[in-house]
């Protein structure tokens, strides 16, 4: 059964990004570019990396006397399932202020941004005045829990 994003930790979501960018590759391809960043040892690396394919989230292949790792578990996929997870756990009258200032400080392209407005314009025709609290059941609006900052 493939694992989902949200069981991997920020360690091995260091790995898996090295892989996706790679498409795969080999604990020497890893462990060169991780070490470019972090001051991880060699059995560090390659005790991340057999934990990912026990997890299921990397295949490996035997190439010689060398494993090329390969990704199980699709990137957008994967970056979809933990932002999903974090905002299932917050309270739906903060989101659209946590969204807004995501996209103030991520770097975003002119194909993304006519995108979203896109997305928000069709959102806009149905969109309530005011989303429902569901940090506690029978809290109604507008209650300290949700009082906005």
């Amino acid at each position: 059964m493939e694992m989902t994003a949200t069981e991997m930790t920020t360690s091995e979501w260091d790995i898996m990004r090295i892989i996706w960018t790679l498409g795969k590759a080999s604990s020497n391809d890893v462990i060169k570019a991780i070490q470019q960043e972090k001051d991880w040892t060699e059995s560090t690396i390659k005790t991340l990396l057999r934990r990912l394919v026990t997890k299921d989230a990397l295949a490996t292949d035997r190439d010689g006397r060398r494993f090329i790792y390969t990704p199980k578990i699709d990137e957008r996929k994967a970056m979809s399932e933990t932002a999903e997870d974090l905002f299932s756990r917050m309270c739906n009258m903060r989101k659209g202020s946590v969204i807004t200032e995501l996209i103030e400080s991520s770097p975003l392209s002119k194909a993304d941004i006519m995108a979203m407005q896109e997305l928000l314009a069709e959102k806009m025709k149905t969109a309530p005045d005011m989303v429902e609290c569901n940090c506690m059941p029978g809290m109604e609006n507008g209650s300290d829990c949700c009082k906005m900052d």
